[in-house]
């Protein structure tokens, strides 16, 4: 991928082409308190929460708030502004993501079944990849053998 996710012009150019193609997950009876842990990570902005296939709710950071460690996060979330379909324009996306402060929204299909996540780099410029994803997961690794 190195035209949407490099700089390039991205108008025309479907979001599918930008997306990670296997984003992580999480069932709907993952806690509060798991969920809390896993945005120990910096690096996740999102918890896709998804059952057979179908994204359920994608919870943020703020979803969190106030709840008890024991409950399941499924409903904790909401689809309505953090999903967009594969076809959907990505420069217009884009703009959408920065005009808003977004860096993620998941992309589903018209099924309901997530499909991708479009992954905003820190700087705003360009995306993440599945090569970037891969190579943080090795660095991570490697660190943790170090240690």
């Amino acid at each position: 991928m190195t035209g949407p996710c490099r700089g390039t012009t991205t108008h025309g150019v479907p979001v599918s082409e930008a997306a990670l193609s296997a984003p992580r997950t999480s069932p709907p009876d993952t806690t509060v308190g798991q969920a809390r842990a896993l945005f120990d990570d910096d690096h996740l902005h999102a918890l896709l929460v998804v059952d057979g296939g179908r994204l359920l709710a994608v919870v943020e950071r703020e979803d969190l708030v106030g709840a008890a460690a024991d409950t399941p996060v499924g409903g904790l979330g909401r689809l309505r502004g953090r999903t967009v379909g594969p076809a959907a324009d990505l420069g217009r996306t884009h703009a959408h993501l920065l005009a808003q402060g977004r860096r993620r929204l998941a992309v589903v299909d018209a099924e309901g079944r997530l499909v991708g996540l479009l992954c905003l780099k820190r700087s705003g410029l360009g995306f993440c990849s599945d090569a970037d994803v891969r190579a943080r997961a090795e660095e991570r690794e490697v660190l943790a053998l170090a240690s």
